[in-house]
């Protein structure tokens, strides 16, 4: 069960302690895309995470992973000034391969930053990442996402993490 629970869990992107993450020594910070910087809907990033994300590339090296399409993926990577890697089919390792490839960086130095505990936290758990979940910016969300969500909730009830009640 440990392979699906965060290491820390907050309410948003805007709410994580990054100058803990840089304590803790992480270098690498991966972004899950729809409903964790965009919500569903949404074609590019609001102004505030353009600045969040100007902020935070200070002091780390930033990607995007997300299941979504090429098009997409690199729009938003592009108003961010990141690199994005798209189609990854998380839960899949696909990401451990893109990574090595760009960057010379042990697991552990890395981050995974997502809203869903089935695909970004249980890849990342699995690479031996740390992992942060953070709430859904969105209610809408693909047909697949909405069965992981069933999934998501009963998995977060076994493991005694409750909506609402966040850690570091």
């Amino acid at each position: 069960m440990s392979i699906f629970k965060p290491g820390k869990y907050y309410k948003s992107i805007f709410d994580i302690n990054y100058n803990l993450l840089k304590n803790e020594n992480i270098k690498v910070i991966i972004f899950d895309l729809d409903n964790t910087i965009i919500t569903y809907d949404e074609t590019c990033p609001r102004e505030d995470v353009v600045n969040l994300f100007q902020k935070v590339n200070n002091d780390f090296k930033i990607f995007i992973a997300s299941n979504n399409v090429k098009e997409k993926v690199r729009r938003i990577g592009k108003s961010l000034n990141v690199h994005g890697f798209y189609s990854v089919i998380k839960p899949s390792i696909k990401i451990k391969k893109l990574l090595l490839k760009k960057l010379d960086v042990k697991m552990e130095e890395v981050v995974i930053i997502g809203d869903q505990i089935v695909t970004d936290i249980f890849m990342g758990n699995r690479l031996h990442m740390k992992t942060i979940l953070v709430d859904p910016l969105g209610e809408r969300d693909l047909k697949i996402t909405a069965f992981n969500r069933f999934l998501e909730n009963r998995l977060m009830k076994r493991m005694g993490i409750k909506r609402g009640d966040y850690y570091d």
